[in-house]
């Protein structure tokens, strides 16, 4: 695995992310029941992948999966409570987040680049989510700001663990969703077929291989990295939508997306350009 290829499985990651909204929306279970069968079922998932190797689990895992049960669990809650573009953009507020905390964590310090391309991605959001904006739904949106900080910490302490099993803090992550959230499973999960179809597809796939595959790669990336690539996350089910729906999209999300891509392959660019300058020197 070399850092190229890591950064196609964050693409990827944010791909499978991206149906995450939608499914949420189409299960008619209380958000909690969901958070909770949704981690059960990824935590099985994640056992088949990579079983740990002991029980010993460290502090950089134990706080990774605390920040990611607060990412999951809020991520739903908020869904249900307001537009999914209000979540999105609240969420990726997380690149900045992690460029303030990356060094004292990390010792990974953000460029003036990685600065001017957080500045730019929210602006590219807010265009692209314009129509979709609500600002009268301000707990939807406080529950939004702290999956948001979730994200955030689990980016980090994943980071933290380059060395280690970042698998891990997501596998503590999904027991811990799982057993906070069962006292309401009981009255709330309900016989519906597609319920079931949706809850499954969540579990083993939108939660479960795709964070297989982001623990593979945080390895190989800086978290400034693993938290700005995702964000092919908001751009992919409307994208999706007019490619293969022909659902058209507004001048503003057009203009956004193509801001927003713009700036991560800029970035991208200027980046392996000062790497190929490093590994000459060297």
């Amino acid at each position: 695995m070399n850092r190229n290829k890591a950064i196609i499985l964050v693409l990827l990651t944010g791909i499978i992310w991206s149906t995450g909204g939608f499914m949420v929306k189409l299960i008619s279970w209380p958000p909690l029941v969901i958070s909770g069968i949704r981690s059960g079922i990824a935590m099985f998932v994640i056992l088949l992948f990579n079983k740990p190797e002991n029980i010993k689990f460290s502090k950089n895992t134990i706080l990774g999966a605390f920040f990611y049960a607060v990412m999951v669990i809020f991520f739903v809650i908020a869904n249900k409570l307001t537009s999914a573009g209000n979540v999105i953009l609240i969420q990726y507020a997380a690149p900045f987040y992690v460029a303030v905390f990356s060094f004292i964590f990390l010792k990974e310090r953000p460029t003036n680049m990685d600065w001017i391309t957080i500045i730019i991605l929210l602006v590219g959001l807010s265009m692209f989510f314009f129509e979709d904006l609500l600002f009268d739904q301000l707990l939807g949106n406080i529950f939004g700001i702290i999956s948001g900080f979730g994200f955030a910490g689990t980016i980090l302490f994943m980071r933290k663990q380059k060395d280690g099993r970042p698998i891990d803090s997501i596998l503590l992550g999904n027991l811990m969703t799982f057993v906070f959230c069962s006292p309401f499973y009981v009255g709330g999960i309900t016989n519906e077929p597609i319920a079931w179809v949706g809850i499954l597809y969540l579990g083993v796939f939108q939660l479960g291989l795709s964070y297989c595959l982001y623990s593979i790669a945080i390895k190989y990336i800086s978290a400034l990295d693993a938290s700005i690539y995702p964000v092919i996350e908001p751009l992919s089910s409307p994208l999706f939508a007019f490619f293969i729906l022909g659902e058209k999209m507004t001048n503003n999300a057009i203009i956004g997306g193509a801001i927003i891509l713009l700036i991560v392959t800029v970035r991208g660019f200027i980046q392996n350009k000062n790497l190929k300058v490093q590994s000459s020197k060297a």
